[in-house]
C-alpha cells in the first residue's frame, strides 16, 4: 500500500485530501508546516508528496528544494498561483507535477495514480551508468562527471540530459523532451526546453559554442551525440 505525505496548512483542504485519497486505497499522514513535512519525509519514507507552496515557516518551493537535496521521492505541487512562473520554479526544482487550486479530490487521486506508475516504471532496473568519452552520467546518483571533475547540473538539465544520453543520435522534438524529461503535458514548457539546453550546455560542453554532445537538430529540436566511447 503506497504511503502519501499530504502538506497543507488548510485544515479543511487536508482531511478532504486525506479522506479520498485513503478511500482509494492509500495510506496517508498530512504535515501543516514545512518542518513537519520535512521531518515526516525522512522518518516515514513516503512514495509520494502533496506539496502545497504556500506554507507557514518554510514555504513549499524551499520544502521542494531540500527534499530533492536528500532523494528523488515523487513531488506534486498543490497551488493556489496560475502565474506560469511558480508553476516553472516547481518544476525546475523536481517537482513531478503540478495541480493549480480551486481543485476536484478525484483530479489529485488520478494525479497520484499517474505520477506513482511512472516513479515505478522509472524505477526498474536499468544501466546504472552513461559513458561518452570524458562525460560520466551516473543514474543511480544522480551525478554527472567529466574526467574527475563533478559537474552540477539542476534536476531538469540532468533528466533532459538523461533523456537524450540513452538514446544516442536520436532527434527529439521539444515536445517529446517536455513530455519525456519533464512529465507534462504544459505547453508554457516547450519554449523552455531552448533554455534548459543552453545551460546544460555551458556545463557539459568544452567549447558551448561547439557542440560535442547536445546538437541542434534545425526544425526539429535536439538529439545527443556520442563523441567518443560508449554506454555502459
Amino acid at each position: 500500500m503506497n504511503k502519501i505525505l499530504v502538506v497543507e496548512d488548510d485544515r479543511k483542504t487536508a482531511n478532504l485530501i486525506r479522506l479520498y485519497l485513503q478511500q482509494s486505497g492509500y495510506t496517508v499522514d498530512v504535515a501543516a508546516d514545512g518542518n513537519t513535512a520535512l521531518d515526516i519525509a525522512h522518518n516515514w519514507q513516503p512514495d509520494l508528496i502533496l506539496l502545497d507552496l504556500m506554507l507557514p515557516e518554510i514555504d513549499g518551493l524551499e520544502v521542494c528544494r531540500m527534499l530533492r537535496m536528500t532523494g528523488s521521492v515523487p513531488i506534486i505541487i498543490l497551488t493556489a498561483k496560475s502565474t506560469e512562473d511558480d508553476v516553472l520554479r516547481g518544476l525546475d526544482l523536481g517537482a513531478d507535477d503540478y495541480i493549480t487550486k480551486p481543485f476536484s479530490p478525484r483530479e489529485v487521486v488520478a494525479r497520484v495514480r499517474t505520477v506513482l506508475r511512472r516513479s515505478s516504471k522509472e524505477s526498474q532496473p536499468t544501466r546504472k551508468e552513461l559513458k561518452f568519452g570524458d562525460l560520466l552520467v551516473n543514474l543511480t546518483r544522480h551525478e554527472v562527471r567529466i574526467k574527475d571533475d563533478i559537474i552540477h547540473l539542476t534536476p531538469k538539465e540532468f533528466k533532459l540530459l538523461e533523456t537524450m544520453a540513452k538514446e544516442p543520435g536520436r532527434a527529439f522534438t521539444r515536445l517529446e523532451l517536455v513530455e519525456r524529461a519533464f512529465g507534462y503535458d504544459y505547453e508554457g514548457l516547450e519554449r523552455t526546453v531552448d533554455a534548459h539546453v543552453m545551460n546544460l550546455r555551458k556545463k557539459i560542453e568544452r567549447n558551448p559554442s561547439h557542440h560535442n554532445y547536445v546538437e541542434t537538430v534545425y526544425g526539429i529540436g535536439y538529439r545527443f551525440a556520442e563523441p567518443t566511447g560508449h554506454a555502459v
